[in-house]
């Protein structure tokens, strides 16, 4: 089978739509517009659409969801599906990997969300031992603890951490700036990074906090292929994105009393109503609180006897 570079499908894609499907000019944009941000998404700019894996679909998804509305979602997945039915179809790739991927329901989106012992799990697996190990644990605990989006993980530089007052600043949507706490266990590894192994990674002069090998910035593509690996070298067997991360820090903040126009603050969102979403809370929670609170439960009268 001829390799075939994703820009060069797009294209081809475009021109079929135009000439053999007589697609309208609006929709015909849409479509190319919807693709050339999935390009975009990749690091390799001459990546072959054969070599497009179902786990790159769901870091690109995962990407979506952290930026989009529901709706425009839904529009990026069907340019997607019928991109792939047309590279099925011209005989460009064998299998059709969007076959393994359902349109989000009508119902609220709610991606996995990890437990406190799985969480603890995962970060405890990631042992400091070097640079790159110091970099990826400051980051996954980063996320964890401030809700960061990825995209506002990468782009933090050292003037966005201020250690001593356990704070940090960032950048968001809309170029809204927000402070974030941030508590003695992030302080500690950022601490040790910056301190003992940032210097290792520095090639040139740049204040951006987290480095790659070569001493360049870390794309988005990047980071989820790093926490990929860790997950793979981890106890944990769900599928994790750095979206999971960001929902797992609303949802733990919530289980334990938070308020939530405060975590709708730290988490920079305009509207509450998308916190309401994010911060669903966990059925076990539900259960305990039902069992532990109703006056007719089995566990309430329980407890009225000890007294």
């Amino acid at each position: 089978m001829i390799r075939l570079k994703l820009n060069e499908a797009i294209s081809e894609y475009k021109q079929y739509l135009v000439i053999e499907k007589n697609v309208s000019q609006n929709t015909v944009q849409s479509y190319i517009r919807d693709l050339k941000r999935f390009n975009d998404f990749f690091d390799d700019k001459n990546i072959d659409v054969k070599d497009i894996s179902e786990n790159d679909i769901h870091h690109y998804l995962s990407d979506l969801y952290d930026h989009l509305k529901k709706s425009s979602i839904q529009r990026h997945m069907v340019s997607l599906r019928r991109f792939y039915l047309f590279l099925q179809k011209e005989g460009k790739i064998n299998d059709n990997i969007m076959n393994q991927f359902e349109m989000i329901k009508s119902g609220k989106y709610l991606p996995t969300v990890l437990s406190k012992n799985e969480i603890t799990s995962f970060l405890n697996s990631i042992e400091v031992k070097d640079a790159i190990s110091s970099r990826n644990r400051c980051m996954v605990e980063l996320l964890y603890s401030s809700g960061l989006r990825v995209s506002e993980l990468v782009t933090l530089t050292l003037n966005d951490i201020h250690i001593l007052q356990k704070l940090i600043r960032c950048i968001g949507k809309g170029d809204k700036e927000r402070i974030i706490p941030m508590n003695d266990t992030v302080c500690y590894y950022l601490n040790n990074y910056v301190e003992v192994y940032r210097e290792e990674l520095l090639t040139n002069q740049t204040n951006l906090l987290f480095l790659t090998r070569k001493g360049k910035s870390i794309s988005r593509n990047n980071f989820y292929n790093i926490l990929n690996h860790m997950i793979y070298q981890s106890p944990i067997t769900k599928h994790v994105s750095p979206h999971t991360l960001r929902h797992t820090f609303a949802t733990h903040l919530l289980e334990n009393d938070a308020d939530l126009r405060s975590i709708q603050e730290m988490l920079g969102h305009s509207d509450i109503s998308t916190t309401t979403i994010y911060t669903h809370i966990s059925n076990e929670k539900i259960v305990n609180e039902y069992m532990n609170k109703h006056p007719r439960s089995k566990k309430k009268q329980e407890k009225r006897k000890d007294k």
